[in-house]
């Protein structure tokens, strides 16, 4: 059984390009340092007085500067190359949340807040676009695992980190640590990638439709634009709804487990951290069986329902440390499963030449839903309760899994 699992761990590995290893330790390091967003609506209702609705504010604020960025990054990915867009933003971003840190009033707070998610959100798409390009088609969804393994790993260390600078510094340091990560990670990028090594990669303009043939839910979109592909237009508006449900995790739910749990920031940053070591130890192994076995859409249909399902048990479930773990353990079985196939349906649809649009429109679905999720949640908790915003949010979870099973063969 031991020797089962082994192989099937490295197996779930072999085949990735070095550029696919190299692309996820820049992210690795990026993402150590991701402190800021997982205690920001703590931070605002906590340390600065905001009310719940001004929270709900600055993070849709968050939301608009990353439709915007998601936009600008897919665009100049397109006519620039993702080399320069990804260097850039990550320099951009450091310096963006060293400016944050000293913002203070809410309009200065969603104006600054607006900025740093421009510029961070517009790494997505040429990220996104790095990966499908040195990626062969067979092993796509794997490195996309690969690399959401890379972030999350950081993801898990960042909010612990975070709960022990809180309680020996104070939020100000948040925001200090975040710059120096992201400004640290564009230098490993610069040296992982020299211009050279980016001029002497294979020229994936030319390829052509041959070797192994794609799944019948993967063939190639017509050259055309995302925006004129009504099918993706679909399944963006699909992706809008699911990513809506999951953003309460990093909004709504820190509050709820503060105020209604009685939750300390460094609890709250050990939970989101199970988050991360669950991914870091399942997501690749289970990305790869799945794969293997299974159409694209429907195991992303089947990752949406359990999404929901966390939620729905959310919402009637009492408080208490089981609840909250079982809610983290099956949202992140949902995301597992999900993400990483959204990835590659939208990588394996687009052309070459507009890849960069298409994976800004999908990374714009989510800024969209990051606009919507948090004040709709922090809204509805405010006027209703919590309990209720998780069941209204777990019905949504399920309508969306439904709607990207009917898919299936479009």
């Amino acid at each position: 059984m031991l020797q089962r699992t082994l192989r099937l761990y490295q197996s779930s590995f072999a085949g990735l390009s070095k550029e696919v290893w190299l692309l996820s330790i820049v992210l690795l390091i990026n993402r150590s340092g991701s402190m800021v967003i997982p205690f920001l609506t703590v931070y605002l209702t906590g340390q600065r007085g905001f009310s719940l609705q001004d929270a709900g504010m600055v993070m849709s604020s968050y939301g608009l500067g990353s439709v915007a960025g998601s936009y600008i990054g897919g665009w100049f990915t397109d006519r620039n190359g993702f080399y320069r867009v990804q260097f850039w933003t990550l320099i951009g971003s450091g310096l963006a949340f060293w400016g944050v840190a000293g913002l203070e009033s809410l309009p200065a707070m969603c104006a600054g807040i607006f900025v740093l998610s421009a510029v961070t959100d517009a790494l997505r798409p040429a990220n996104q676009a790095a990966i499908a390009y040195f990626s062969e088609p067979a092993n796509l969804s794997r490195s996309y695992g690969l690399l959401r393994l890379a972030i999350n790993l950081g993801f898990s260390i960042g909010p612990v980190m975070g709960g022990w600078l809180i309680a020996g510094f104070g939020y100000y340091t948040l925001f200090w640590v975040n710059g120096i990560a992201a400004i640290a990670a564009a230098f490993a990028y610069k040296i992982s990638f020299p211009k050279r090594i980016i001029a002497l990669a294979p020229n994936k303009k030319a390829e052509s439709d041959a070797g192994e043939p794609e799944p019948a839910d993967l063939a190639a979109a017509p050259e055309r634009s995302a925006y004129r592909d009504p099918v993706f237009l679909l399944f963006v508006v699909l992706v809008c709804l699911q990513a809506t449900v999951f953003m309460q995790f990093f909004g709504s739910l820190p509050v709820y487990l503060q105020q209604n749990w009685g939750y300390t920031e460094a609890q709250i940053g050990n939970l989101i951290a199970l988050n991360g070591l669950l991914i870091v130890a399942v997501e690749m192994p289970l990305v790869h069986l799945a794969g293997e076995r299974y159409g694209v859409l429907p195991i992303i249909a089947f990752g949406s329902l359990l999404v929901g399902l966390s939620y729905l048990l959310l919402g009637v479930a009492g408080a208490g440390l089981l609840a909250a773990t079982t809610f983290i353990v099956i949202i992140t079985f949902g995301e597992m499963l999900s993400m990483p196939f959204m990835n590659t349906w939208v990588a394996s649809r687009a052309p070459f030449r507009r890849r960069g649009e298409y994976m800004g429109l999908q990374s714009i679905a989510w800024a969209v839903a990051f606009i919507i999720a948090p004040s709709l949640g922090l809204r509805w908790a405010a006027h209703w309760n919590f309990d209720s915003l998780w069941v209204f949010m777990g019905g949504v979870g399920v309508a969306s899994a439904l709607g990207f099973w009917l898919m299936r063969g479009r």
